[in-house]
């Protein structure tokens, strides 16, 4: 903790009443060393982990330096850009611009896919301030016609990490072709891998950087747990564990939609509430879930990957692999949703015998094993019919299990494909045109964000 306020950071008697309203009295560590430097218009380059406050951390000082100008706000124009890879994540942040600049008189908008463009086109039509967006949806309505960035001073990409991974690159390079080459600019990620280091230098000038990345790859404060159990009685189990309350509230990470919709399916037959999100739902769709998610009236969210860095909820107590992602990176994002800003949280893993490969890189790369549950909670909860779940000692960070998914020792992978995973299948990334494959990433664990 820290005795430095905002006001000491510089930030306006507005934003401050803004944040008090909102309940927020001390700077954030990114937030303490971002705000000064953004203040001054330096471009920025920070690094941090999930739960940090990064959006607040960029929010406050675009707003602040927005202050004066917006009297001659002209039509189509966009004066601060924001850029996110989901939808979820866009609407979230726009949802903190909104709250941190309740009294201000500054115009912000969102455009993100899923949605009629029409009241986003109407939005863009009388000139905003800020703009939130999706990249393959802002380029929707640039070659429409409906939006010019020829007027932007102010630029961030957040997640710059994850936008790379979904494909995005050549549409970010269109946007930044559009914009003026003298703006205030920063990045935002949880990792430094080359490409991200590349786009840095391709969108940044003499900036400013800021590690709080963590050294570990996962939080302290999550208990990691992996039940060895057949696909075929994953729901069953799943079920059977959701009969403690002590359960509250459930995120369930599937790597495909038909899986996601089948295991809701089931739960809801049995009594428990649960609402599916991924990519072939509307974005009504989704934010309906959210919102019961978030309120309590859905106690589970069954999600694909689509929701590893877009859902920012508190108290979620427990996050449950389903089914162990194809790629380990993944698996770090989707444990991230629980145990934010300093609480505590359990991650639990579902291996099947095709999945061993998968648990051997996440345990390669978090360096931790995760601790195997070989009891039962209750008679009715299903044992693995296969030994399989025999561990072999950790080695160092080297995967803990070694056994084969099948007889010749070959990686055992699923044949159904993920969505927008790297399993083969085409990502298609919110709004963006069809054709970008997916990549396995050689780089680091990339932590998520805390969007407010």
């Amino acid at each position: 903790m820290t005795d430095t306020n905002f006001t000491a950071l510089g930030i306006v008697e507005p934003l401050n009443r803004a944040l008090t309203d909102a309940g927020y009295t001390e700077p954030t560590p990114i937030q303490l060393q971002a705000i000064p430097a953004l203040l001054e218009g330096r471009d920025l380059l920070g690094l941090a982990q999930t739960g940090t406050g990064k959006t607040a951390a960029f929010t406050l000082p675009i707003l602040q330096r927005l202050l004066t100008g917006h009297e001659q706000r002209r039509g189509k124009t966009v004066r601060a850009l924001m850029l996110a890879p989901t939808r979820e994540l866009a609407i979230q942040i726009h949802e903190s611009v909104r709250a941190y600049g309740r009294h201000l008189h500054l115009r912000s908008a969102v455009v993100v896919g899923g949605i009629s463009q029409g009241p986003q086109i109407k939005a863009l039509a009388a000139g905003v301030d800020i703009l939130v967006a999706t990249p393959g949806r802002l380029l929707d309505h640039m070659n429409q016609g409906n939006v010019r960035l020829d007027t932007v001073t102010h630029l961030v990409l957040d997640e710059a990490d994850r936008m790379l991974d979904m494909g995005f690159i050549r549409d970010i390079r269109k946007i930044i072709a559009a914009l003026p080459k003298k703006r205030h600019s920063m990045m935002f990620s949880a990792t430094m891998p080359a490409d991200v280091e590349a786009l840095g230098q391709f969108i940044l000038h003499q900036p400013v950087r800021i590690d709080l990345s963590p050294k570990k790859r996962t939080a302290e404060n999550i208990d990691q747990r992996v039940y060895f159990v057949p696909a075929a009685d994953k729901r069953a189990l799943l079920s059977n564990m959701l009969k403690d309350r002590a359960f509250a509230r459930v995120l369930v990470f599937t790597r495909t939609k038909h899986v996601a919709n089948r295991v809701a399916e089931y739960l809801d037959k049995n009594g428990i509430t649960a609402d599916a999100i991924h990519g072939n739902k509307s974005q009504s769709a989704r934010q309906k879930a959210l919102a019961r998610f978030k309120s309590g009236e859905a106690r589970v969210l069954v999600a694909t990957d689509i929701a590893a860095r877009g859902i920012d909820i508190d108290d979620i107590t427990h996050v449950v692999n389903y089914e162990l992602p194809n790629e380990p990176e993944s698996y770090i994002h989707r444990i991230g949703r629980t145990a934010r800003a300093g609480a505590a949280g359990i991650a639990i893993a579902f291996c099947d015998p095709s999945e061993n490969e998968y648990l051997r890189d996440i345990e390669r790369l978090t360096r931790i094993p995760l601790t195997v549950v070989q009891g039962v909670q209750g008679p009715d909860e299903p044992k693995p019919t296969r030994d399989y779940a025999k561990k072999r000692p950790f080695r160092g960070g080297h995967g803990g299990y070694d056994a084969k998914a099948n007889g010749n020792g070959h990686r055992g992978a699923p044949k159904a494909k993920a969505e927008g995973d790297r399993g083969g299948q085409r990502a298609k990334p919110d709004g963006a045109k069809a054709g970008f494959r997916g990549r396995r990433s050689a780089t680091p664990a990339r932590q998520g964000m805390r969007p407010n």
